[in-house]
């Protein structure tokens, strides 16, 4: 025959697991001995009452006792640096024993307890001015480390693929064709459609300005002129660092959190020659593409708006282009764009690396590759824009 207990036998079991405290006072100490099971669904009775025992207490010396204790979590290590605290609020000395390895390891993962308890913040806080020059020193130290990762990348995509130690190239020509095709082909669609508004908004602003003068053939000459030497590559390399720049960043920290990574160096494989160098090829070849693209869509945009506009017709408009352009026009814009197109890779590879576990993690890389890869293209170019003017290119 099987017994069943009573709702009184039951009431009686349940209270006995609650947790609960004794209090011992000497005459130099007090001892406060934890008793039962201390884990957050147990601790409603104590919760209030036991971090503020020492507020009550005449002694200088405080003992707690976790002998009796049957089980433990984080909820009852809470009370216990709350109690630690109280200690040492009112001067009392705090020690701790009865507490096996497990307690001590939970009662660790609080901070400012037991080892070095009740820091006070305000001591640990610094001035406004030590704050600037720590982050600033926080920074110098990042772009270093950036500076050196990504001189690794490129001197490692220079030497080439090496997949396999000992072998100098081995770079797979599909994986090279499959990331044109992410990268170049399937950024046209974006690529035009951003090239014709900007051609037609350039267009426009400038015939409106030039029409006081009489003179709005010549908005011809000036858009085809900065759209071949400035905005085409810009615009393009600002398109492909947040389009394409972000996706690589993207893939390869998703890699880096499931340690796809680690497994490819634990197969023999060089992550760079795998991951990095496929893409930087793929981009040397498609940046300078998809800027043609981009400065024959502004361009197309450009007569249509003009000869729509301002009645400026066809063949007006190409003579137009054809006495005012020449080789400099044409290769100053498309010099840059190897230099982009490297600058885009190793920054989205550094920052895709640098993912740590978590996906707050991927986020915070994802969006320091676009936006250090759009401001160092907008340098490239500019530094482009005085080395040319200085030669007189």
């Amino acid at each position: 025959m099987f017994k069943t207990a009573s709702m009184s036998d039951k009431a009686s079991q349940n209270s006995t697991s609650l947790a609960r405290f004794e209090l011992i006072e000497n005459d130099a100490t007090c001892v406060v001995q934890m008793i039962g099971d201390w884990r957050h669904e147990k601790i409603d009775n104590v919760a209030v009452e036991f971090p503020i025992i020492a507020n009550d207490i005449p002694q200088k010396q405080l003992t707690l006792d976790m002998s009796s204790v049957t089980n433990f979590d984080t909820a009852g290590a809470w009370l216990v640096h709350q109690l630690t605290n109280a200690c040492d609020a009112n001067g009392i000395a705090f020690e701790l024993t009865g507490a096996n390895e497990k307690n001590m390891s939970l009662l660790s993962k609080i901070p400012a307890t037991l080892a070095d308890p009740s820091l006070d913040d305000d001591d640990n806080k610094l001035g406004v001015f030590q704050r600037i020059v720590d982050r600033f020193i926080n920074g110098c130290r990042a772009i270093y480390s950036d500076i050196i990762m990504g001189l690794n990348i490129l001197g490692a995509t220079i030497q080439g693929g090496q997949l396999k130690e000992g072998r100098n190239t081995g770079a797979s020509p599909a994986a090279i064709v499959t990331q044109m095709d992410h990268i170049g082909v399937r950024a046209i669609p974006i690529v035009v459609l951003m090239s014709l508004a900007i051609g037609a908004i350039i267009t426009q602003q400038s015939a409106f300005q030039l029409r006081a003068f009489g003179a709005e053939a010549f908005a011809a000459d000036l858009v085809s002129v900065l759209q071949l030497r400035e905005v085409g590559v810009l615009i393009t390399s600002i398109m492909v660092a947040g389009r394409s720049g972000s996706a690589i960043t993207a893939e390869i920290g998703s890699m880096k959190m499931r340690e796809e990574v680690d497994a490819l160096k634990v197969m023999g494989l060089n992550p760079v020659g795998v991951l990095v160098f496929p893409r930087i090829i793929a981009l040397l070849v498609v940046l300078p593409l998809l800027t043609i693209i981009a400065n024959f869509a502004a361009l197309f945009a450009s007569a249509l708006v003009l000869y729509f506009y301002s009645e400026v017709p066809f063949n007006v408009f190409l003579s137009r282009m054809k006495a005012f352009i020449d080789y400099t026009t044409l290769t100053s814009g498309m010099i840059k764009t190897p230099f982009m197109a490297i600058m885009i890779g190793i920054i989205a590879a550094v920052e895709g690396l640098k993912v740590g576990g978590s996906a707050e993690s991927l986020g915070r890389r994802v969006t320091a590759s676009v936006v250090k890869a759009i401001f160092l293209v907008i340098v490239i170019d500019g530094v482009f824009a005085i080395f040319f003017a200085a030669i007189d290119f």
